[in-house]
């Protein structure tokens, strides 16, 4: 592994391990039920891999709201209006001063749901997780572990 260079840079990473809160049959997860899923994101995209640990009660058929999002403080109110179905979360900021909420629509295709709400100005991030990210997935079933290949 690299060394970090300095404040908030990030090396590549020969692997990354985390958690996750929901996780589809297709590789798709939410994460950030802590509030710190854009970090989580920049750790999982500059790592080689990453791999999910997750009990089998965090496997879904579908995803399901809520999607963790991170938003700007500036103009919030025109942020919310133009996401629709979000609730603020009544939390500290994020690590970098970000307000935190939670997107309550229904997710039908998160490809595309992602994609909205990476468009949309005034969102930071947002918890949704593509399979594109994720190696692995351990998956706890009573005394075992599987181990699932993503990408």
């Amino acid at each position: 592994m690299e060394s970090f260079s300095g404040e908030g840079s990030l090396p590549r990473l020969d692997i990354a391990i985390d958690g996750a809160d929901q996780v589809a049959p297709s590789g798709w997860l939410v994460k950030g039920g802590g509030a710190a899923h854009t970090r989580e994101k920049s750790v999982a995209a500059a790592a080689d891999r990453f791999v999910v640990i997750v009990s089998s009660d965090k496997l879904v058929d579908r995803l399901a709201p809520p999607v963790p999002l991170e938003l700007l403080e500036f103009g919030l109110a025109a942020t919310l209006r133009r996401l629709g179905s979000v609730r603020l979360r009544d939390v500290p900021r994020s690590p970098d001063g970000g307000v935190i909420a939670d997107y309550t629509g229904e997710i039908d295709d998160p490809q595309e749901l992602a994609a909205r709400l990476s468009a949309t100005v005034g969102v930071v991030e947002h918890g949704l997780f593509p399979a594109t990210l994720v190696s692995e997935i351990a998956v706890a079933v009573d005394e075992r572990v599987e181990l699932r290949r993503v990408s």
